[in-house]
This record gives C-alpha cells, structure tokens and sequence, in this order.
C-alpha cells in the first residue's frame, strides 16, 4: 500500500487508509474510520471513529472531523474547520455527572462530493453541505446547504452560486435564472432554489 504517515501522527490500527493518502504530522485518526485514495490529513487534524471519508479529499492543518460525519469524494476542509456532532452539547447531565460516549446521541454533517469548507468555518450537525458548494471562511452553517451555493456569514446563508471549479457563477444576459461559470464556461439553471448544471 502507498500511505504516507508521519511518525508523530496517531493512526489506529483499526483505521482503513487508502492507497497513495498522506497523514501529516501530529494528525489523529481514530479507531474505525475510513479514508479513501489519494487524500491529504494535515498536521493537527483529528478525524473520529467511524468517520467516513471519499477519494482525494483534503483535511488542512487542525481539521476537526467528528464522527459520524461523511465525506464525499473530492471534499476539502479548511485550516481549523470544524465538523461538529451533538445538537445539545453538554458536559455533564441534569445531575450533575460527567456525561460519557453512550449518554447522548451523535449527529452527523455529511459533506457532499467536491464541496469545499474554507478556513475556520464550522458545520453545527446535524446538518447536509451539497455537491460542489463553497462554505466561505468564517461561516457557521446551521441548515443544510444546496449543491452549487456560496454560503457566508453567521449564521451562514446563500450569497451566490458556484460551479465545479469553485468560481462564482454570472448571470446570463437575457436569461433569467440562467447562470455560467466564468472560468470553464458551465452553464446551469436556477429552479426553485435549485441549481441545476446543463448538459
């Protein structure tokens, strides 16, 4: 197999790492998750158990990524991303007492494919980020995220389009609805909050 681990970082040998990923210094990975080929885990990253990761995915430096989150293929996390899990965080219960693994219910954020989260956003699960949408810096997501949207603010709400190279999308002339990708010329209809790419 083709992995590449750093001697300080901490992967449990429970862990499934794909061929050709890389897990950079001081990284967690814990007992159970899975990553596809090709990814990248940057220094200070921690990635739960169980977590489910996608071929070629980036995880920048300090990436949090609590279980049960998955990750499409092609996603990127941000320096100090967060992914959270409990709706309701606590760290002790209406008594008083320290409240362990099997006293509250984990919820997941699931990252669709090529969806990109920028620098020291985080995701408040349970929560969905679609397809090819762009998470700007900052932003704290609290409702789910349609493919294609640019997110930004606190909380976070759709300011925009983008297509599958991660460029806001333009309006076209004369074409109400009609949106095109600037860079790679995509062109995509807009439907009832949806973004639907052409063929």
């Amino acid at each position: 197999m083709n992995t590449r681990i750093q001697p300080t970082a901490q992967v449990d040998e429970r862990a499934a790492i794909g061929d050709g990923t890389t897990v950079w210094d001081l990284a967690q990975i814990r007992e159970d998750a899975r990553l596809g080929s090709g990814c990248i885990v940057g220094r200070g990253a921690y990635v739960g158990p169980g977590v489910r990761i996608g071929d070629r995915v980036k995880l920048q430096n300090h990436a949090l990524v609590y279980e049960p989150a998955v990750l499409g293929d092609g996603v990127f996390v941000g320096p100090a991303a967060v992914l959270t899990n409990d709706h309701f965080p606590r760290s002790v219960d209406p008594q008083g007492r320290l409240k362990r693994g099997g006293d509250w219910e984990a919820v997941a954020v699931v990252v669709g494919e090529g969806a990109s989260l920028g620098a020291r956003s985080v995701c408040v699960a349970p929560v969905r980020v679609g397809r090819w949408a762009l998470v700007a810096a900052g932003a704290v997501v609290t409702r789910d995220v349609p493919d294609f949207a640019l997110v930004a603010g606190v909380p976070a709400r759709r300011i925009g389009w983008v297509g599958r190279a991660g460029v806001r999308l333009v309006e076209r002339a004369g074409e109400p609805g009609g949106w095109e990708c600037p860079e790679t010329g995509e062109r995509y209809d807009e439907k009832d909050g949806e973004l639907l790419p052409l063929p």
